[in-house]
């Protein structure tokens, strides 16, 4: 196989190998959801900063958006016990997530019907939800089972005073919770793109790391910059040895789901002249020092038994390498799983702020929400890694919130120092584009037709929520 036979060259793509020729030369078949691509024609009209930066359009999404949508949050491990509790809090709503006797989650409007206070500031164990303020108490299902000085209460005497609860679904190892009792179930909402997961079973994957940081940036501009690849090679260029950055498959799925798949161990189109040892060389950089033995056991000479001639032989090498690591880590069988699955990066959004990575170990998941003011949103990145076989999931370590004034190289013994120096270079950028965005004279932005096609996308939808289009109700 020769690079010529894999190179084509499209109008509306990159030069270079696109990633369904690497798909056509994995040494395992690829699954039929990563060879298919989906598109949804987009126009190409500019969006107003307004929708960044505006009060008046972040109310909308308060009143709009956000009561209508399965929201992720919280994992089981968050809560593995009876009496395990966690608290969400998006925009101006505050979620109580209670483990019960048999192992249901039941999720409530955080709120005292007495005097409104939160009845939780944080997760824990209880045997009882009680309010710090009076002492007003519910038992864990919601039922009220305390009233002080009830006497001075005999006006509430018949009513129904049960905690006000939400909706709750559980999808692979997540925790989803709604206000809208009518929007159809998780995964019918979702529509198609939901299934990919079904091989990957994130359920079989606990929370490692769970680093959170506020930005000084709006939540969507936040997340969108996470939606492409595009920046890479101005923004990251410590990748572009080992990540195929503008050759990225981008791919839209109803209103709630779309990805990008950034092919790892191969060169970007923007460097050339440079072989596949280069890319093992800066791979192993990246990681610093993280297993350049498992690619070469004898000092680069025998590289697995690939040809030195294959354009793909750093994916194979590393796909290889990849599988005998993950089984090592937790016993579980990976040889049958595509090079693709166990090497490149699958960032998919679930509309609008929660995107868990596809493929196999590690993933990573990312939630962000406003935070504060239209100016601030808090990102989270949890990492999880596969739970060996016959084990117990361990519970999840508690957010480690990274001060505003520090950077995530502080977490780097959690995540590793190559993806805390990708976080710093992005955080960079976001403080720019939201102050950018405020000072812009033509009140335009301007996106790319296909790379940007996620941000487009993920915009349509929220106009949709925003004009009363969506949500549909369950049939």
């Amino acid at each position: 196989m020769t690079e010529q036979s894999l190179t084509t060259v499209r109008a509306d793509r990159c030069p270079g190998m696109s990633y369904s020729e690497m798909l056509a030369g994995d040494t395992r078949p690829a699954p039929d959801y990563l060879v298919a691509e989906s598109a949804i024609p987009l126009d190409d009209e500019p969006l107003d900063p307004a929708r960044y930066i505006s009060e008046d359009f972040a109310a909308a999404e308060r009143e709009r958006l956000w009561p209508n949508i399965w929201h992720f949050a919280a994992r089981e491990e968050d809560l593995p016990e009876p009496g395990d509790t966690a608290v969400y809090e998006i925009a101006e709503s505050n979620y109580l997530l209670v483990r019960q006797d048999d192992g249901s989650i039941r999720a409530f409007h955080n709120v005292c019907l007495h005097r409104g206070r939160l009845l939780r500031d944080h997760g824990g164990r209880t045997v009882s939800l009680r309010c710090p303020f009076h002492g007003f108490t519910w038992n864990n299902d919601g039922s009220l089972k305390e009233i002080p000085c009830r006497w001075d209460f005999h006006h509430l005497e018949g009513c129904d005073l049960s905690l006000p609860q939400l909706r709750v679904e559980r999808w692979q190892g997540f925790v989803m919770v709604t206000e809208n009792a009518d929007l159809p179930p998780f995964r019918e909402w979702i529509g198609p793109g939901v299934e990919h997961y079904d091989n990957w079973r994130l359920d079989q994957c606990h929370t490692m790391a769970w680093i959170g940081r506020v930005f000084p940036a709006n939540w969507k501009a936040a997340a969108e910059a996470f939606m492409e690849a595009f920046h890479a090679v101005v923004t990251h260029p410590q990748i572009l040895g080992f990540t195929a950055d503008a050759n990225s498959r981008y791919d839209l799925y109803g209103d709630h789901m779309n990805r990008a798949i950034t092919p790892n161990g191969t060169l970007s189109p923007h460097v050339r002249g440079r072989d596949q040892l280069y890319v093992l060389e800066k791979i192993t950089e990246f990681l610093e020092g993280d297993g350049r033995g498992r690619f070469a056991e004898h000092g680069g000479a025998d590289l697995r038994g690939f040809s030195p001639d294959d354009p793909l032989l750093a994916r194979k090498v590393l796909a290889a390498a990849n599988r005998d690591t993950f089984m090592a880590m937790d016993g579980r069988d990976y040889s049958a799983a595509s090079d693709s699955e166990v090497l490149d990066n699958f960032t998919y959004n679930i509309f609008p702020n929660f995107a868990p990575w596809g493929g196999f170990v590690p993933n990573i998941i990312y939630r962000w929400r406003p935070w504060r003011d239209v100016d601030h949103c808090l990102m989270e990145v949890r990492i999880l890694s596969r739970t060996p076989e016959g084990t117990k999931a361990p519970p999840s370590p508690p957010m480690h919130l990274i001060g505003e004034d520090e950077s995530f190289m502080t977490v780097a013994h959690l995540i590793g120092p190559g993806l805390a120096g990708v976080f710093d270079q992005d955080l960079a950028n976001l403080a720019a584009v939201q102050k950018g965005m405020k000072a812009s004279a033509n009140r335009r932005i301007e996106l790319a037709h296909y790379q940007e096609s996620r941000i487009r996308h993920f915009q349509r939808t929220l106009d949709k929520y925003l004009s009363g289009e969506l949500p549909r109700a369950a049939v």
